[in-house]
């Protein structure tokens, strides 16, 4: 009741926005999960043009964030996020619809460049709209999106019980009704020009160092955040040698979110500078995979269930130390973004943002795949665990050498409407 209550004090727009994340991630587990698959036993192809297809896809978005970011400060994000959903309206459409290899990639495409364009541009609009209450919109976009990320995957495998392409419409279908919601309830906005051209808008984003150095800490809150779906997985099948066991990760990191996101959140934001909470969680994540370490050289062949479910705990644990550490630490992350620059750029230095981070991640993510396949050959099962762990640890210091200099925003300060308990803002 408590979540419902914060939801209805914000305006319109943003509780769209929210509904909207639940709907994004909602359609997208509900496929992208599943296309591997689908390419490999259903359509016959080898692991190298599967390979290709999942790769453009990401290259398409990761690479093209910095187009939807300025495209959001240009043309506004109102029509950038219509565009990026009937994008990917039409991208899944295309999965469902196309078994030829030029219509997959074209499929990989477009549902990629949806992506790259409503991403920084939802969260442009939910900055500029939550004003003040950005760490609590960012917060609750938190939990909607986990909550897609849940009912995703539940509901692509009842519908892969039909076959995919019952589950690639259904995304696509998904995506349509979010985009006629959005043209009907979505306000425009007015665009304020930066008064520059784009590659101008680009320099000064890129120019702001201190802007750049936050990017690349945060590089480890993306690395160890994506270890909820690699490295904390393997570990969970591991120690139980059940294949199923994945799962439970992704459900106790779920349940943590949708109760104590918006909990954690709002305790933490009166209490100290953003720096300390950010740096802090990036240090628990750090810890979180010193559990999962420990027990990391138990045989993969537990003896009964109670030596699968005393192998299992530690990586649990790990998993859920792991997203409180997200918890307490990403909301403030995108609290502080549109802070770092004038607010006619906001967009921009999203899509950089998420840009600059994501390469590095996926440079830490690599060194992850490496660490666990030297660490499977020589016997040294702890070695990806302990550098991830470092992984946190150095994001960590990372910040607070970044907040002893000074170098990071304010938060936005309350307004009076925002001090007068129970008052929808404006």
């Amino acid at each position: 009741m408590r979540t419902w209550h914060e939801i209805r004090g914000f305006p319109p727009a943003v509780r769209l926005l929210l509904v909207n994340q639940l709907g994004v991630n909602t359609g997208f587990y509900l496929l992208i999960p599943y296309l591997a698959t689908h390419l490999t036993e259903d359509l016959g192809m080898s692991a190298a043009v599967v390979g290709v297809v999942l790769g453009v896809r990401n290259l398409s978005q990761q690479g093209l964030f910095l187009i939807g970011g300025s495209a959001s400060d240009r043309l506004g994000a109102r029509g950038v996020i219509i565009a990026g959903c009937a994008l990917r309206t039409a991208g899944f459409a295309l999965f469902a619809l196309g078994d030829d290899l030029g219509v997959l990639l074209a499929a990989s495409v477009l549902s990629g460049l949806a992506g790259a364009l409503f991403n920084p541009a939802v969260r442009a609009y939910l900055a500029q709209e939550a004003e003040e209450r950005r760490a609590e919109a960012f917060a609750l976009f938190n939990v909607f999106a986990t909550t897609g990320a849940l009912i995703g995957p539940l509901l692509g495998g009842a519908l892969l019980l039909v076959d995919f392409r019952a589950a690639a419409l259904t995304a696509a279908g998904i995506f349509a009704v979010l985009t006629v919601a959005q043209a009907q309830v979505l306000p425009a906005r007015r665009v304020r020009p930066s008064g520059g051209g784009v590659l101008a808008d680009w320099r000064e984003v890129l120019g702001n160092r201190a802007f750049l150095a936050f990017a690349l800490a945060m590089s480890g809150l993306f690395t160890l955040e994506s270890q909820l779906y690699l490295l904390l997985p393997h570990g969970a099948r591991r120690a139980t040698g059940w294949d199923g066991a994945a799962g439970l990760v992704l459900l106790v990191v779920a349940l943590a979110g949708l109760t104590l996101q918006l909990r954690l959140t709002r305790a933490l934001a009166p209490r100290g500078d953003r720096a300390r909470w950010i740096a802090a969680g990036l240090g628990l994540m750090g810890l979180a995979f010193l559990p999962p370490a420990l027990s990391a050289g138990a045989s993969g062949s537990p003896d009964g269930v109670a030596g699968a479910v005393l192998g299992v705990l530690p990586v649990l644990a790990g998993a859920l130390l792991l997203h409180l550490g997200v918890m307490v630490a990403q909301p403030f992350v995108l609290e502080l973004i549109p802070g770092f620059g004038r607010p006619e750029l906001t967009g921009t230095r999203f899509g950089i943002f998420y840009v600059v981070s994501g390469v590095a991640a996926a440079l830490g993510n690599t060194l992850v795949g490496w660490s666990m396949d030297a660490g499977r050959d020589s016997g040294a099962a702890w070695l990806p665990w302990a550098c991830c762990a470092l992984t946190g640890l150095a994001s960590a210091l990372g910040v607070v050498r970044l907040r002893r200099l000074g170098s990071l925003p304010a938060p936005p300060k309350p307004s009076m409407s925002a001090a007068v308990p129970g008052r929808t803002p404006a």
